[in-house]
């Protein structure tokens, strides 16, 4: 498959503590690279399509890092633009049993948060894309890159390409005069897909469902049809909102599973059951990948597009790093109902 599809966001030095130590602990930190966007971008290659991951990078040493990961990848970065002084940062201390993880970001005037509308073509970056993917990450770092976000998706949404978000809400980033809920529905009235998780939608917008804790460890699919209606009927454009349902039994054992509503149909896939899990960060955008894939690779079928994301989600959460490196068999084969681990032979 050849399908161009374009994401935009930034891609950042991610330091993790080595194992489970706490940050008082580390001596330490394991560098790699990952972001929301990016993330999507390298579960779609390995899935054989051709995708397009649009940021800006500091013209230094860890900006051509972050290039040469992604091109490890197959990832395109034809239209990546260089400026700016510092490559994001951020920490991970990954938790265990009943400490959760925490994540402290270092991303302050990174090269993207400089990011100002007419520094990427969009024109060029866009011809000939099938589809156009940001999270609400990217609109959160700052005022310029929520404008370039929009002059994205005004030129997408021009050109007929289906656009995507993942809501995406983190409170730690907001810091830059504006809220969420005063920035997001201008960028999401664009979009054609709409993904958020159990809380992403009450965050943003207000909108949440009924007598549902995750706390508790298990997440009534049913409960959120009227999040994905509510969702549909303030952006009339959407033409399908998705909800991932993660219930948190401890930091190392997670019940994962989401629904899909078409406006008419409510979907849901199978619950799996992650009882030890390498990692979780990057699960939305492994999610996110699945159901690009599955949606282009199973028209008209989003019972199997919805349940492609969440195996390929669920895998995700055994492979330590953001990126979720596993191809459609391993996938399909999660799906059929092989579970088991054997060794492949």
């Amino acid at each position: 498959m050849d399908k161009k599809i374009v994401t935009f966001g930034e891609i950042m030095l991610r330091l993790a503590t080595p194992g489970y130590q706490r940050f008082v602990q580390a001596t330490s930190f394991e560098a790699t690279y990952g972001g929301g966007e990016a993330n999507v971008a390298v579960s779609l290659a390995n899935y054989g399509f051709a995708p397009q991951f649009v940021t800006r990078l500091p013209d230094n040493d860890l900006g051509k890092a972050a290039l040469a990961t992604l091109r490890k990848y197959n990832v395109g970065t034809e239209y990546i633009a260089q400026g700016g002084d510092r490559l994001g940062v951020y920490f991970l201390e990954s938790g265990a049993v009943s400490r959760g993880s925490k994540v402290v970001y270092d991303r302050a005037n990174s090269a993207v948060a400089d990011i100002q509308p007419g520094m990427i073509d969009w024109d060029k970056a866009l011809d000939g894309a099938e589809w156009f993917h940001w999270t609400g990450i990217t609109p959160a770092i700052s005022q310029g890159a929520a404008d370039v976000c929009l002059e994205a998706i005004k030129k997408a949404n021009d050109k007929g390409i289906t656009v995507s978000t993942d809501l995406n809400y983190r409170k730690n980033l907001w810091k830059y005069g504006k809220k969420a809920s005063d920035v997001m529905p201008d960028l999401v009235a664009g979009c054609d897909i709409i993904l958020g998780n159990e809380e992403d939608a009450e965050k943003v917008f207000g909108i949440h469902p009924e007598g549902t804790d995750v706390t508790k460890g298990h997440v009534e699919a049913a409960a959120y049809q009227s999040v994905c209606q509510q969702l549909m009927e303030r952006f009339p454009r959407a033409k399908k909102a998705i909800i991932t349902l993660r219930g948190s039994i401890s930091a190392s054992h997670n019940s994962w599973s989401g629904v899909l509503y078409d406006g008419k149909q409510l979907f849901e896939a199978p619950t799996y059951q992650i009882t030890h899990i390498v990692d979780r960060v990057g699960g939305g955008d492994s999610f996110m990948g699945g159901l690009i894939c599955g949606l282009l690779n199973y028209p008209g079928d989003d019972q199997q597009a919805l349940n492609f994301a969440v195996a390929a989600s669920c895998l995700k959460h055994t492979i330590s790093g953001d990126f979720n490196l596993v191809t459609v068999d391993e996938v399909e084969k999660l799906m059929s109902g092989d579970a088991s681990g054997r060794v492949s032979r």
